[in-house]
């Protein structure tokens, strides 16, 4: 049974703040209505679209916990972060990170989300990426959204910080690397 407009808003904007990361697409198919009626919706309520929602919840939840480099120097959008242990981010791949003549994302963006991804998520004013191991696993292509997923690892024997990064488009591995990090001796073993 469709409810009534008052009663699709009233749970939309509910629903939008229990889950911010929710797309027009899902709330469309959970409200049984049309995208159109859900963007609608979301003027009229002052919801911002989905890209916004995730910028203020990222610069407002990380923004004091980065320590490595400022929040806007991150390549792509933090949406999960455990200093020291794992961190989340997302980059929306547009027509400036592609070639123009076949649409295939640059390599170097993809690089730079996991790179900075891998400064972000160490626990310390002073993160360098001293060595990394990469692979590309498959071409990224004009509108896809890259999931890259951070995870440190531990110490090695020259005392730098491994972060593996794998980057995903859908549940598809696009990109792995491993990050060897480089931080001030004041915060190792903490």
């Amino acid at each position: 049974m469709k409810k009534s407009k008052i009663e699709r808003q009233k749970l939309l904007k509910e629903t939008i703040e229990e889950t911010p990361f929710i797309t027009d697409e899902q709330l469309a198919d959970l409200f049984e209505v049309s995208i159109q009626t859900i963007r609608l919706d979301r003027m009229e309520l002052s919801i911002p679209e989905l890209r916004e929602r995730i910028k203020h919840v990222a610069s407002n939840r990380w923004n004091e916990t980065v320590k490595a480099l400022p929040l806007e120097e991150v390549i792509g959008e933090i949406i999960d972060l455990e200093l020291d242990h794992r961190a989340i981010s997302i980059l929306d791949i547009r027509p400036e990170h592609v070639f123009s003549r076949n649409n295939i994302a640059r390599g170097h963006h993809l690089f730079a989300q996991a790179n900075s991804l891998a400064v972000a998520v160490i626990n310390d004013e002073l993160a360098l990426t001293a060595k990394s191991e990469l692979k590309f696993t498959r071409q990224v292509k004009l509108g896809e959204r890259v999931v890259a997923k951070a995870a440190v690892e531990g110490i090695n024997e020259k005392g730098l910080t491994i972060v593996h990064v794998n980057s995903f488009v859908e549940n598809e591995k696009v990109f792995s690397g491993y990050f060897y990090m480089y931080q001030s001796n004041e915060q190792k073993g903490e």
